[in-house]
């Protein structure tokens, strides 16, 4: 019988027990522990079903064009259950002139963008988002094609060279540097272009002009609709959770354990734990023959300072944290919101927010009859202050920005605030020269595997495609 240890019990951990639990299942002679520190298990997954509300307080789904979650969905028999976004109400916002004064005003975003890459120079020309100047840029980059693939850098630059050299300052701070806070809750100056705006890049080696390569893109997909950017299930996110930890082993799950020391012993590890948290007595230590690091980047990184120190390091990375507070309105028509997804609040507004999602309007099944669901979140530092404050206060805060800009709220029936401290790590510039290099590294030490987002990739997609790889792999 192989023994196995899963160390951390969010949607990477979560994953990778399903996976072995399936192999087990088929014939697979196997004894898997998994140990999470909390009490709860998903991680920043989690779904509230409260008053016909469903409310999402981590992700609320993931990108289409990743298979893996979508795979996932379908062996875990919930297909039904897909939800795609509403292609109807697509479309994002800015907060543009935004001071203490004045509330400033929601600008959309034109149609057919990719991020901040448009498709069609036409509804550049016709939105009133941009500057004359900044429409003048993209235009240019479009007719910049051969110089911009002849001039393409050779190593990794950060997110803000990237966009910078393709569109300008104004496109990277309207659009650039709040799409991906809101997604990373990175800063676009350090963010690795490569680690987390890959296709663009793909796009800049083979057409120079990512305008080019979208418009290339949309030729070869022809008169077939495009699926819709983004999915999630109509009973929310934390459905994938609970179907997986239903089928997990009960004996195999111990919540409120925090692994202490990871040790190589012979061909196998061995693990000492705590059981009911840190600074709880020792419990007595096991032997195992493989384990799965499914834990944060900064606890991974303390577990293997003594067992490789460098490894350590490649694995000490920044990591940001988000503040999400929720308004449940049963008196949603006196709330009159733009069609769209939601709104992005760049960086020098005298808003706290990062961006809104307009819940009710980007996927549906997800309020009662006549309600509508805010999801307002805050990160970087207003994040950091906000850790402090209270749900109360949380609560208070982002019911103040959204009327600011919104108009006033009518009186939530269900508020929920979710703190995600350290849930981000910042892919930043070398990002996959070190994980290439952190790889390398752990091929010394077998049966040891890393999992969760502080190395290929943060959304949902690639946490189940690495997770049950890496199940999958013990066996082999």
């Amino acid at each position: 019988m192989k023994r196995i240890a899963i160390l951390g019990g969010g949607f990477a951990g979560v994953t990778a027990a399903w996976e072995l639990a399936r192999l087990t299942s088929a014939g697979a002679d196997l004894h898997i522990d998994l140990f999470e520190a909390s009490d709860r298990l998903g991680g920043t997954v989690m779904t509230t079903r409260e008053g016909g509300y469903v409310i999402e307080e981590g992700p609320d789904g993931w990108v289409t064009e990743k298979p893996w979650a979508a795979q996932l969905v379908r062996d875990l028999g919930l297909e039904s259950e897909l939800l795609p976004c509403s292609e109807a109400n697509r479309r994002t916002f800015v907060l543009v002139g935004s001071t203490p004064q004045s509330p400033g005003t929601l600008r959309a975003m034109p149609e057919g963008m990719r991020m901040m890459v448009p498709s069609d120079l036409a509804a550049i020309d016709a939105c009133d988002l941009f500057s004359a100047e900044a429409k003048q840029a993209y235009h240019h980059e479009l007719h910049s094609a051969e110089h911009l693939r002849a001039t393409a850098p050779a190593q990794d630059e950060s997110v803000a060279s990237f966009v910078r050299r393709h569109f300008g300052d104004e496109v990277l701070n309207k659009i650039g540097a709040p799409l991906l806070s809101g997604v990373l809750g990175g800063d676009v100056q350090t963010l690795s272009v490569r680690s987390v705006m890959a296709p663009f890049v793909a796009m800049e080696r083979e057409h120079g002009s990512l305008i080019a390569g979208l418009q290339a893109r949309a030729a070869a997909q022809g008169n077939k609709p495009a699926p819709a950017i983004f999915t999630s299930l109509r009973s929310g996110v934390g459905t994938l959770v609970d179907r997986m930890v239903a089928a997990i082993p009960e004996a195999w799950l111990h919540r409120n354990t925090s692994v202490v020391s990871l040790q190589p012993e012979g061909d196998g590890w061995r693990l000492q734990c705590s059981a009911g948290g840190a600074g709880q007595p020792l419990a007595s230590a096991e032997r195992y023959d493989a384990v799965l690091l499914a834990t944060p980047a900064h606890v991974t990184s303390r577990l293997l300072a003594s067992i490789d120190p460098r490894a350590a390091a490649l694995t000490d990375m920044e990591a940001s944290s988000a503040v999400v507070a929720a308004f449940g309105l049963c008196d949603g028509a006196s709330l009159n919101l733009p069609q769209g997804f939601g709104f992005l609040v760049p960086e020098g507004s005298s808003s706290r927010l990062l961006a809104c999602t307009f819940v009710d309007q980007k996927y549906a099944h997800r309020v009662p009859p006549g309600g509508r669901l805010l999801r307002a979140f805050f990160g970087g530092a207003a994040a950091e202050r906000l850790m402090r404050c209270s749900n109360d206060e949380v609560a208070a805060i982002a019911r103040m920005e959204l009327a600011h800009i919104l108009g006033p709220l009518p009186e939530p029936e269900i508020v929920k605030v979710r703190r995600l401290p350290r849930s981000l790590p910042q892919y930043s510039v070398g990002h996959l020269e070190r994980m290439d290099e952190l790889a390398q590294r752990m091929e010394a030490w077998p049966g040891l595997s890393l999992l969760g987002n502080a190395y290929r990739g943060v959304g949902l997609p690639d946490l189940a495609r690495d997770a049950r790889a890496a199940a999958q792999q013990l066996l082999r």
